[in-house]
């Protein structure tokens, strides 16, 4: 006589069973692909701590973006890289800067495809934060309010150029509404808005700094960011920004706030919710599997099914062209 086998036991036997009771499923059509935009032309520079990666100019990126549809990756998200920067990151408004430029070709070249685009002004400033930087002496702050106009310039500037979505992660209070007020003022009311709502002043995100160019040159960004050991105050930040008229939110990082994702989703069942699984999520894979200690396939689509599960529509991942080419076998 054998042991018995349990009722869940018996639905894992066959491999076409297993995939007809699979709670979460995969789906390239979710998944957001970050391209980071240079200027110049044939450029493909590669990021060294984002394998894979580069920066690029708008020629190359529209191949990127070509290759990407064609394995059913469903958006790009995009980031800047100017000529030049200043205090003010004036290159973030620039009608002829290389954000519009790339959005205007990838809208003609492949119209299938979701351009988000990132509003932000650390790509763009000399010091590399996020806003406009008062200072006192040694002590500095970014200044909230001033900061407000200049993101607004910025998404409206995206808009013109035929960005389908804008996506603020500067942090700062009441840049959702100000964006809001500014898109609808100038005729683009149609122009969702994604915001990094819950946006964690994270040890994650280095390898982006090498790749936008954005690093600090003084200080860091907790004065503006979340800490990331506080999981209500994402609520808060969730609930004002929609209320400022956020269509979509988003929590970043992903893997380490998987509960943050979950306690979102529960709180807001009817909102579209995003993750990212940011630079450093992406790198740390990335070498485990240079060195074989892991599956590279199954542990990046695992990592990925977690944060489906947890309760994210839609996921930015520097994976989504691998793993959308994985999950066609």
């Amino acid at each position: 006589m054998g042991f018995p086998v349990t009722r869940l036991r018996r639905l894992r036997g066959y491999p076409v069973l297993r995939d007809m009771v699979q709670e979460t499923r995969l789906d390239a059509s979710r998944f957001v692909l970050p391209l980071f935009i240079r200027p110049g032309r044939g450029e493909r520079r590669p990021i060294a701590s984002m394998p894979g990666h580069a920066q690029l100019s708008v020629d190359e990126a529209l191949k990127e973006a070509l290759r990407a549809r064609q394995v059913g990756v469903g958006a790009v998200i995009l980031f800047g890289i100017p000529e030049a920067k200043d205090a003010q990151g004036s290159a973030a408004w620039a009608e002829d800067g290389v954000i519009p430029r790339a959005v205007r070709a990838l809208r003609e070249g492949v119209p299938e495809l979701l351009v988000i685009t990132d509003v932000c002004l650390c790509e763009y400033t000399d010091h590399g934060h996020c806003g406009v930087v008062r200072r006192r002496g040694e002590d500095w702050t970014v200044d909230n309010d001033a900061t407000l106009e200049l993101l607004a310039r910025e998404a409206v500037t995206h808009a013109r150029a035929g960005a389908q979505v804008v996506a603020p992660s500067d942090m700062m209070d009441g840049r959702v509404g100000a964006i809001r007020a500014a898109l609808d003022a100038d005729g683009h009311g149609e122009v969702p808005i994604l915001s990094y709502a819950a946006k964690y002043a994270s040890a994650y995100y280095g390898p982006f700094r090498e790749a936008a160019q954005g690093t600090p040159q003084f200080g860091d960004r907790r004065g503006y960011q979340m800490d990331p050991a506080n999981g209500g105050e994402a609520l808060r930040e969730v609930a004002l920004d929609l209320e400022e008229g956020a269509d979509l939110v988003m929590v970043k990082p992903a893997l380490p706030c998987l509960d943050v994702v979950r306690r979102v989703r529960d709180a807001f069942p009817g909102v579209p919710l995003a993750a990212y699984q940011v630079s450093g999520e992406f790198a740390m894979l990335k070498a485990a599997a240079e060195r074989g200690w892991l599956d590279e396939r199954r542990a990046a689509l695992e990592a990925l099914t977690a944060i489906r599960r947890a309760g994210a529509d839609i996921i930015i991942s520097y994976y989504a062209l691998e793993a959308a080419r994985w999950l066609r076998g």
